[in-house]
Formats: structure tokens, sequence, C-alpha cells
């Protein structure tokens, strides 16, 4: 099986960037799926491992960007939504 897990490594880990949330969380439960199979020889787990977190952090990017997004909300002084703002005022 530990070859499955090297297997599906890419050359780097360019790929993360162009990733959606939702491929970047599919391949992080991937990893953390092949690490507590454990039989994945240590010098692959600690590649996988280097890349779940890359595809950790990538996945806080986009979360982060998600919420700046819905921060464009006018509120107004009681807490209220009032309308929204050009997510792109450019």
């Amino acid at each position: 099986m530990a070859e499955t897990a090297e297997a599906k490594l890419p050359a780097d880990d360019s790929d993360i960037k162009r990733m959606s949330f939702e491929d970047a969380i599919a391949a992080l439960e991937r990893i953390v799926t092949d690490l507590e199979r454990g039989d994945v020889p240590l010098d692959i787990s600690i590649r996988i491992y280097e890349r779940g977190e890359k595809l950790k952090n990538h996945c806080d990017r986009l979360l982060s960007a998600a919420e700046d997004k819905v921060e464009k909300i006018k509120l107004n002084r009681a807490g209220k939504p009032t309308g929204t703002e050009p997510l792109d005022p450019g």
C-alpha cells in the first residue's frame, strides 16, 4: 500500500494553489487516511505530512478570503444589514 501513497504524490506542490477549497479538503482527507493507516514508510509519511500542511494553509487562505467577502456587508449601528459594498471596488 505504501507505493500507492507515494504514487499519488505529485512531483511538487504547485498544483495546490490552483485547487478549489473542496478539492484541497478532499486531498487533505486522503492524506489523513494514508497517515492513519500507518503502513506508509517514514520518508513518504514526512512528505505527505508536509503536503498536508500546505493544503491546510491553502484552505485557511481560501476561508479567509471568503470571510473577507462576507464582511463587505454593510451594517447599521444596530447591527442590521443595510446593503452591500462592491466586492471589488476597482
